[in-house]
């Protein structure tokens, strides 16, 4: 498996509804997205399903991988990964369940505390944010780039920055320790394929130079 560095792209249901979802998801994976995480909170579990599933190939197809937020179960049908956020299960009941294998992320807003009984539970990588104002999420609490540096001195795992992250913001994270960096509007609020593919290949050029 590669090593889990790079861009981490994060579907929103409002902003890819109706036919954006796969031609701009492909356009993000066609730019070097390494990960891919599925989010959808709405109540329609064959339609998210049928989503995941067709997501999976478009991720096989460029070899990146699938994470399923919050979904233990269609993440274990499906044998792609998990992201657990802070109340939505047990990480070490997920890792039981989907294996040694799995990729399983733990959101850790802006505690060390958190990122810490993710670890021990067996979380693949620890999520922080937001770093920056968030259009998807504007209330979650507020993370520095020196946690970024603090928690790469005290943790052996993969660090995600999320919430806010711009091509013009991203490079101050990575130097502070971001090894993923998941983007949200940032890559997906765009007009078209050709510009997700853009910001894409944008975002995956700055872990080659810093």
């Amino acid at each position: 498996m590669h090593p889990l560095r790079g861009l981490y792209a994060i579907t929103d249901s409002q902003l890819l509804a109706g036919e954006r979802l796969m031609p701009w998801v492909d356009a993000a994976l066609a730019g070097g997205a390494r990960l891919l995480q599925y989010r959808d909170k709405s109540a329609d579990p064959a339609r998210r399903r049928d989503e995941a599933t067709q997501l999976k190939s478009l991720c096989e197809y460029y070899g990146a991988q699938l994470i399923i937020n919050d979904d233990l179960l269609l993440a274990s049908e499906l044998q792609v990964g998990l992201h657990l956020g802070r109340d939505d299960g047990s990480l070490g009941e997920a890792r039981q369940q989907l294996g040694s294998q799995a990729i399983i992320g733990a959101t850790c807003h802006a505690s060390l505390d958190f990122a810490s009984e993710a670890q021990k539970a067996g979380a693949s990588y620890i999520a922080f944010g937001r770093f920056f104002q968030s259009v998807t999420k504007p209330g979650a609490p507020a993370a520095t780039p020196f946690l970024l540096e603090q928690a790469r001195k005290q943790f052996h795992l993969p660090i995600v920055a999320i919430g806010g992250v711009t091509l013009h913001n991203a490079p101050q994270l990575i130097s502070s320790g971001a090894s993923l960096l998941a983007v949200v509007n940032g890559l997906f609020g765009a007009p078209s394929p050709a510009e997700v593919e853009r910001r894409a290949r944008g975002f995956s050029e700055l872990f080659q130079t810093l």
